[in-house]
């Protein structure tokens, strides 16, 4: 836990930018796939479903969830076109309530199933979901408060823009370790009998600690528990065949997209990898995902994305990495550290689902490329322990 001074210090850099402060999701949902109403079954009552679970403290009661957030009248903590939040006390407990809309109809024995598998997961590298409540056709997701930023706000401030907490190599192959970490224990190690897809893969819905600059990936369970993730979408994705229109949403945030989830709206862990590429190379040069700049040539704005640029780099070859690393790590890093991330990188967001690497082979590779960079910062006398302040700058 954060000394109070820090966590004062934290308040103050989270407030200054409501819309950076705790990840959002910030995608486009579409609603009118279906005219059925996405609501619970009505047979299913709040009560009975809490009865039926062996831990009771996951399920929230709505009052509960209204007393928490002064019936919804208190100022959002942070909110998007899909999703609205509030940071509020639960139970004695600070969290991140989150409001979403459900996709579709979840059942007493899925939501039972999904919600006891996603709370009793435990990983570091992981926000908690701590518990769930339904009221019509809205979910509340109840997650555990963590003191931070998310990775965008680290490497991006919009306070100063010449500063960033994550100013050295190691501190960003920590977080790239920590994210891969989190994501292969998502892929393959939580029981449910389909593939887990996370789905919100993104810098913003990436938090980093205030004490250690340790990554934690938010919004886990959201694409389970929404319904985000079509019942049938498993198999079919596997041959990236068509979807039933009346299911296929296509949704996600652009320059995190795969292009198969672009073209067909296919959610696969496949899918999470692409994003996890496209955060890794945010990393490495400290750019955005996807961005226009003003084209003085051509007199309008042009689209810039960070997997082209990485392309463009590699083609090119010689010491167009070096210039294109962000110049904010002062060209302190491991030369073939940095290439070899980029290319791991690079491989993550193939066109070609088929030849992006598994998540497990990933982190395995990102692991090992971590002991090389703190390798060679201990040879050369640099710090190996973080401890910073995100106040701000």
């Amino acid at each position: 836990m954060a000394s109070k001074s820090l966590k004062s210090s934290t308040s103050s850099f989270v407030n200054s930018s409501s819309s950076h402060n705790y990840p959002s999701t910030n995608y486009t949902p579409n609603y009118s796939t279906t005219s059925k109403s996405c609501s619970f079954s009505n047979k299913t009552s709040l009560p009975s479903l809490r009865d039926s679970l062996p831990e009771n403290p996951h399920v929230y009661d709505f009052s509960e969830i209204c007393k928490a957030t002064k019936n919804f009248l208190q100022k959002p903590f942070s909110s998007s076109s899909s999703s609205t939040s509030w940071r509020c006390s639960i139970r004695g407990k600070e969290v991140i309530l989150f409001q979403r809309k459900s996709r579709r109809q979840i059942g007493l024995p899925e939501l039972q199933e999904r919600l006891l598998t996603i709370c009793r997961s435990h990983h570091s590298s992981l926000v908690k979901l701590l518990g769930a409540s339904t009221s019509g056709n809205y979910i509340y997701l109840v997650y555990e408060y963590v003191h931070g930023a998310n990775l965008a706000t680290c490497l991006r401030n919009p306070q100063n823009p010449s500063y960033t907490v994550l100013s050295s190599w190691l501190s960003r192959m920590k977080v790239a370790t920590d994210l891969a970490h989190g994501l292969d224990y998502i892929h393959h190690c939580l029981g449910l009998n389909s593939e887990y897809v996370h789905n919100h893969v993104k810098s913003y819905s990436i938090l980093v600690t205030e004490d250690s600059l340790n990554a934690k990936i938010c919004h886990f369970g959201t694409a389970e528990l929404c319904g985000e993730i079509a019942g049938n979408e498993s198999s079919s994705a596997k041959s990236f065949g068509r979807l039933d229109s009346r299911v296929m949403k296509i949704e996600g945030t652009r320059g995190y997209m795969a292009p198969e989830s672009q073209s067909i709206g296919v959610k696969t862990q496949k899918g999470d990898v692409y994003a996890f590429g496209v955060v890794i190379l945010e990393l490495v040069s400290g750019e955005e995902a996807l961005r226009y700049v003003f084209d003085e040539g051509g007199g309008g704005y042009k689209r810039i994305s960070v997997i082209e640029r990485a392309r463009e780099v590699v083609a090119v070859g010689g010491g167009e990495l070096r210039k294109w690393v962000d110049k904010r790590v002062k060209d302190s890093y491991p030369v073939e550290v940095a290439e070899k991330i980029v290319l791991l990188g690079l491989e993550c967001v193939d066109d070609d689902p088929e030849n992006r690497p598994d998540m497990g082979q990933v982190d395995v590779r990102v692991s090992k490329l971590y002991l090389e960079s703190k390798n060679w910062a201990e040879k050369i006398g640099l710090p190996t322990d973080f401890s910073v302040s995100m106040a701000p700058r």
